[in-house]
């Protein structure tokens, strides 16, 4: 009898799913809606979700490390949330008008961040970034921005290029060589390398990056290099943009500003800010925030918007920033994911398998095929421990795709729905949620080929 293979019990396991798929394959480009669900050779679908679980349309429970893409740090479906955007649904979800909601949810953005002096609602966090270098472009006057490689921003044009392997090719598809060519792009961490490039390039107006590493910290930045950083840009009269859209509120009830200090000239705000619903932010200096009133005399940008501010997700917003003021949310899933990272390490040694478990805060990074030093336990939020000493390339270089899908199937088969090589914790990822993560692992290796789970797999 021929024996069955990882993709064949997967598709068993999932009939209904797959039954989707089709549909779905008729409808949109690779049949997904977003480019992380995709995977080889159906994906799964939900039908609901609740605390750190969700469920498929079979009916499976999975324990959730997506997270809503790292919106939920109070886990699926809080009831203070839910019973908040149901009280509003009845009220209006949409006036067309100014609204007593989005007093309440600004005054809570600046409680908890300090550095929003003024600020302007959006709808996601693409919109976010996308308006704060507008905002910095008009304050400048100066059309280019410096950003670094691997860190994302969001899809629109002018932080496409860099954002993602191979980190040198200026070209990417439907991208006009006009826009591409205002992002200069430089490897992270390297300071010296920053003020270079800023003094060769005086028609820079801005550096933005993601405070914690590109890719929610596939490659880690520190605090050093961000103060390092804001002096530079203070120095050289650039702004400094904090693209907190992942980091904000999930660090640390400050975001990565707080925890570190370190003041940025703008940020773009999302996905927590806005309890798990659509919305985003960009907040910051009043003077630059300036650029969108009305002044005589003088140019101001139009900033339009359907759902800005939308009431359901300020409903939403508020009470999920109360609670995250609490500081508990945070370290609750901070927590979880240390011991997440120091019990794969582990279970790593143990079944003398090279890969590593590594991150910062709530956010969990697994590197395949690992060959150097072993990593220390992890007591911190921030460890010292970098793989590699930060090089992208062994970090966040081509992916290995048959074993990123093959590990996304064996986890699914035993109940885990884990992110490509890496997942976010809320902060309902109890021990116990953890320790069945722990298990699950341990199960999925050993569905791997082990063609691909020890490293001779083709990278793509």
């Amino acid at each position: 009898m021929t024996p069955v293979t990882l993709s064949e019990r997967f598709a068993t396991a999932f009939p209904r799913s797959r039954f989707l798929f089709t549909q779905a394959a008729r409808l949109f480009p690779d049949g997904v809606t977003h480019e992380t669900r995709r995977l080889d050779p159906f994906p799964i679908y939900v039908s609901r979700a609740q605390g750190p679980y969700k469920w498929t349309v079979e009916g499976h429970r999975l324990i959730d490390y997506f997270v809503g893409h790292g919106a939920h740090l109070l886990g699926h479906c809080p009831e203070p949330i839910v019973r908040a955007v149901q009280d509003q649904m009845t009220r209006g979800t949409h006036p067309g008008a100014c609204h007593e909601l989005e007093i309440a949810w600004a005054e809570w953005i600046q409680k908890l961040i300090p550095s929003a002096e003024r600020l302007r609602f959006t709808s996601s966090g693409t919109e976010a970034t996308m308006l704060a270098l507008r905002l910095a472009r008009l304050y400048t006057g100066k059309p280019r921005l410096l950003r670094f490689q691997g860190h994302f921003h969001g899809w629109h044009d002018l932080v496409t290029v860099g954002a993602d392997p191979p980190y040198t090719e200026p070209n990417v598809p439907g991208i006009p060589a006009a826009i591409a060519q205002l992002a200069v792009v430089v490897p992270p961490n390297d300071l010296n390398q920053v003020e270079d490039t800023l003094i060769h390039n005086p028609d820079i107006g801005a550096v933005i990056l993601e405070p914690t590493g590109g890719h929610w910290g596939t490659v880690p930045i520190r605090g050093d290099f961000l103060h390092g950083l804001r002096e530079i840009c203070t120095r050289h009269q650039r702004l400094l943009i904090f693209d907190e859209v992942i980091t904000g509120f999930r660090v640390a009830p400050g975001g990565a500003q707080g925890y570190y200090n370190v003041r940025p000239d703008l940020t773009a705000l999302a996905k927590i800010l806005a309890g798990g619903l659509p919305g985003g932010c960009v907040a910051g200096r009043a003077d630059v925030l300036a650029g969108l009133e009305a002044r005589p005399g003088r140019p101001r940008i139009r900033h339009p918007g359907t759902y800005n501010a939308n009431p359901l997700s300020a409903a939403a917003g508020i009470t999920a920033l109360q609670l995250v003021a609490t500081g508990q949310p945070c370290q609750r899933a901070n927590a979880a994911a240390r011991r997440l990272r120091n019990r794969l390490n582990e279970l790593f040694v143990q079944r003398r398998l090279p890969w590593i478990a590594y991150g910062d805060f709530s956010m969990v990074k697994i590197l395949p095929h690992y060959d150097g030093p072993p990593p220390p336990p992890h007591h911190g939020d921030n460890d010292a421990f970098i793989p590699y000493n930060g090089d992208i390339e062994r970090l966040d270089g081509p992916k290995d795709l048959r074993l990123l899908y093959a590990l996304r199937q064996a986890m699914l088969l035993h109940g885990v729905d884990w992110w490509g090589f890496g997942g976010m914790t809320s902060s309902e990822h109890t021990d116990e949620v953890i320790d069945a993560t722990i298990t699950a692992f341990d199960r999925a290796l050993d569905e791997l080929p082990a063609v691909i789970r020890t490293g001779s797999a083709h990278h793509c």
